[in-house]
């Protein structure tokens, strides 16, 4: 037996485990080739990529360590004892080698792969193989059952007492994402609590973008809240918007979506399947999905756009949502701020009236929310607009804001903006004739963002606006020499921004 160990490592979703190179109890060597090892104690077990320490400081002979994730999923208290045995490959492999030939998978072949996923029983390099074979191709149905997989292996919420109140409807939204500045869900939200309709928003923090809803709602409140809490917020404000990193509704997606994004895997069907799990998951009935389409984002073409709504509309009609799909403008960045104290500022602006506000971040999310308002019977179709504007107007929804954040408790830490600011200016007279999103969030995330909130770009500039030779088109905020300089290079080198 071998004394377990917590090393406080975050391997990022991979369980990794540790031995001494002079392990006194196995011979290493007899696990290196395998690549990973199966740790065993009091009926639990737990499969590892194992990682080998020359350092007896680290580790000692007769210890075994485990990373943070690692040793959460085992659940034994350190210096547990714990055994050793060669790891058994998953079953549900060989239908990925199938699925690698060409086969179309079942339903149940589906499901066994995303278990194992799940029970972390794959390695990184055997779930890239599943998603590159799933990017070569994949049927409707097989989305449809990929989506079924992911729902079943994780948690799903329930609102008993909401639905009375709302007529059977728990409403969300979600954009794909790919556009800077686009944080419309933290007025959206506000606006349809402010109705009356229940909107538990669950999002993610960001794993390419400047910023994510949770990290620029993290400026305002809280956002890392139990299941229990979150409920009950929910049923007393109508709305929140809260990180669903506890609530764990489809733990196969996450885990998939930390292998997909270094390998740029980013396809449609698993974008699909991805999204509609964990709104199945989160009790979710009426689903606003905002597609941005623009030369810079996710989506480049009208007829792209078009596709992945059909895909959409025909899985979400199968899992039993009623779902409607917003093809939006995603030409440039929305609002002026890219990063979360720069966004959050911005969505404030927009729910206090303020005449500076950003015209076009309002006016995209008082679509949206008319188009989730609509899902109401007792908001007649084409009204959604006038009612969400009237909401926003009369100073409902700020006030619906403000108890959320209430209720949500106030930030870990106080987000300030950067104090190491550079203007990027103008090379030429002339009018501003596109932004590149990509480019401009790759410099906000340079800069800081979002692990630093208060870094990322001011835009001054957006397309059709005239500017001067020197006039400034943005600022870089930064809170550190080494991301500001970084940020700074990046944008010498091509400053996103195209004056014609």
């Amino acid at each position: 037996m071998l004394t377990l160990r917590h090393l406080a490592i975050d391997t990022v979703r991979e369980n990794v485990a540790f031995l001494n190179r002079r392990c006194s109890r196995y011979h290493v060597e007899d696990f290196l080739g395998l690549g990973r090892v199966e740790v065993r104690n009091d009926g639990r077990s737990l499969l590892a990529v194992l990682n080998v320490v020359d350092d007896p400081a680290i580790l000692g002979p007769d210890e075994i360590g485990l990373s943070d994730p690692a040793f959460g999923q085992l659940g034994l208290a350190e210096g547990s004892a714990v055994h050793l045995v060669p790891p058994t490959p998953p079953e549900s492999f060989e239908l990925v080698r199938a699925k690698v030939g060409g086969a179309a998978l079942t339903d149940d072949q589906l499901a066994a792969i995303v278990r194992d996923v799940t029970e972390q029983r794959y390695s990184k390099i055997e779930i890239a193989a599943f998603l590159i074979a799933c990017a070569s191709f994949m049927t409707t149905a097989e989305v449809l059952g990929l989506t079924r997989a992911m729902i079943a292996a994780g948690t799903r919420l329930h609102w008993e007492g909401l639905n009375d109140v709302s007529g059977g409807t728990i409403a969300d939204k979600h954009c794909i994402g790919g556009i800077p500045g686009n944080r419309t869900s933290m007025i959206v939200v506000p606006i349809v609590a402010a109705h009356g309709l229940p909107i538990p928003k669950t999002s993610s923090r960001a794993i390419t973008s400047p910023a994510g809803t949770a990290d620029t709602m993290e400026v305002l409140a809280n956002v890392d809240l139990p299941v229990e809490r979150m409920q009950a917020l929910v049923r007393e404000a109508r709305g929140c918007l809260v990180w669903g990193g506890h609530v764990r509704l489809s733990p196969a997606d996450d885990i998939l979506i930390s292998v997909e994004r270094p390998l740029a895997i980013d396809t449609r069907e698993q974008l699909v399947a991805s999204i509609l799990s964990k709104k199945v998951a989160a009790g979710s009935t009426h689903l606003l999905i905002d597609i941005p389409v623009g030369p810079s984002a996710k989506i480049r073409t009208a007829g792209e756009a078009v596709r992945l709504r059909k895909l959409f509309e025909h899985v979400g009609d199968r899992l039993g949502l009623t779902l409607e799909v917003a093809i939006t403008d995603g030409s440039q960045p929305v609002g002026r701020g890219i990063g979360p104290v720069l966004e959050a500022r911005d969505v404030m602006a927009v729910l206090r009236n303020d005449p500076a506000s950003p015209a076009d971040l309002k006016e995209r999310a008082l679509l949206l929310a008319g188009r989730i308002l609509e899902f109401d019977p007792a908001v007649r179709g084409g009204s959604g607009n006038r009612r969400a504007r009237e909401l926003l107007e009369s100073g409902a929804a700020l006030a619906a804001m403000e108890r959320i954040i209430a209720l949500q408790g106030p930030p870990p830490a106080v987000a300030t903006l950067g104090s190491l600011v550079a203007e990027v200016a103008s090379p030429a007279d002339g009018v501003v004739s596109s932004l590149d999103c990509y480019r401009l969030a790759r410099i906000a995330r340079l800069a800081g963002a979002p692990t630093d909130k208060g870094a990322g770009i001011d835009l001054l500039r957006k397309v059709g606006e005239p500017v001067r030779r020197g006039e400034p088109l943005y600022r870089i905020h930064a809170g550190t020499n080494a991301d500001f300089t970084f940020a700074q290079a990046h944008a010498a080198e091509n400053s996103g921004v195209a004056v014609g």
